[in-house]
């Protein structure tokens, strides 16, 4: 069988569609199908929580369910700081107009997590630092202990993707110490997707990056088996059917 997933892509996001096509690019009965939301900068201003309204993503979501496709993903992270309840509402909406299976790169994470029974989490981004401690208070009221975290102070979008994977990789090593259980490279327009499997082989703690995770978790919304992905990283082995 094959299996289309229909990825909802912030408009000024450089690095997930290229990475999305790379991890499938041996799976050829997987592909991804990506339609645009405008999404220009990451703060908590009025402007910015705007741009996740979901009557766009609603829309945009309409125009995927015309290639029939198996899942419908947020490939975005929003929900991190604007609250898991607006995820679970954008995907209801979601589901509701289309008939088809929605999820978001947070509840993808949040499912992630649960299956590897991770509670002590670090946190690497590229956001600003009020965005950050937004995360890391939602992420608290759900029960994680957030024992380190390292953030870039860029208020993005597009600027996100000038992030080398050298830099985000210092980063992920720079929490180790701290002794997560897990460490998430949470933004899909960092560049986090390709370095995660060797930095989960040199630190001994799964590395979730984003993009792998939205990935993942359209393919469970699918019924797919993630399975010949794992080389992307042990996130794949893990909730097979």
């Amino acid at each position: 069988m094959t299996f289309r997933l229909g990825m909802l892509t912030p408009s000024s996001n450089t690095v997930l569609e290229p990475l999305t096509a790379a991890m499938l690019a041996e799976t050829p009965a997987i592909t991804a199908h990506f339609a645009r939301l405008r999404v220009v900068a990451i703060d908590l201003g009025d402007a910015s929580r705007a741009q996740f309204d979901p009557a766009p993503m609603v829309a945009a979501a309409r125009l995927l369910a015309d290639a029939e496709v198996h899942s419908i993903v947020w490939n975005g992270t929003s929900g991190a700081w604007l609250g898991i309840a607006q995820d679970r509402a954008i995907c209801a909406a979601i589901t509701a107009a289309t008939g088809i299976p929605a999820t978001t790169t947070t509840l993808a994470l949040l499912d992630a997590l649960a299956l590897l029974r991770v509670r002590r989490l670090a946190l690497v981004t590229p956001y600003l630092a009020e965005v950050q401690a937004a995360i890391m208070s939602q992420f608290a009221e759900l029960g994680f202990d957030c024992v380190a975290e390292g953030h870039l102070e860029d208020p993005g979008n597009y600027s996100f993707a000038a992030h080398d994977e050298a830099r985000i990789a210092a980063m992920v090593r720079a929490v180790v110490p701290a002794g997560p259980q897990a460490i998430a490279i949470h933004c899909t327009n960092f560049r986090g997707g390709r370095p995660a499997a060797a930095l989960e082989a040199e630190c001994g703690v799964p590395v979730l990056d984003s993009v792998a995770i939205s990935l993942w978790g359209g393919l469970r919304a699918a019924g797919a088996d993630p399975g010949a992905l794992r080389r992307w990283g042990r996130i794949f082995e893990v909730g097979r059917p």
